[in-house]
């Protein structure tokens, strides 16, 4: 089963939204395999956000997602990177489709409430550097009712 990062943003803990994202990957039939709450540091931002570094807006982001507490998690099940994205939408807000987490809860493209790997090997270095301890590796149970 492929995994991905996702991780809410400071907007998202503090406009109480936590509950709602989780259970969106629940819902659609994910399963959480780490899970922590943790204000990182500036040095651990700018490792995650390395290739915006160039960018006009890096500072921006790195002082915003300094700012308060995130919610890190790995889900785990078939596709999870592209269905992850999926299930959050654009990440322009104003392009996300109703239904989707943006599309419900965010405006501006710089509180967009959530993180999601772009991308397999994005989400196994990300994983890596949030999770460095590792993740959890069970069984629901319930695989055989989601999954051909």
């Amino acid at each position: 089963m492929e995994q991905t990062y996702i991780m809410i943003k400071p907007d998202g803990v503090q406009r109480g939204l936590v509950g709602e994202i989780i259970g969106r990957f629940e819902k659609r039939g994910y399963q959480l395999v780490a899970l922590k709450l943790t204000t990182p540091s500036r040095e651990h931002l700018e490792k995650h956000y390395a290739d915006l570094a160039g960018k006009g807006f890096f500072k921006g982001l790195i002082n915003y997602m300094a700012s308060g507490p995130v919610v890190a998690m790995v889900w785990e099940g078939k596709d999870a990177v592209k269905t992850g994205r999926t299930i959050l939408g654009a990440t322009n807000p104003l392009a996300s489709a109703p239904g989707t987490i943006r599309g419900d809860y965010a405006i501006d493209v710089g509180r967009n409430v959530c993180h999601g790997s772009d991308a397999v090997e994005s989400a196994q270095k990300e994983i890596a550097l949030w999770f460095p301890e590792g993740v959890q590796q069970y069984s629901k149970g319930i695989n055989s009712w989601i999954y051909e």
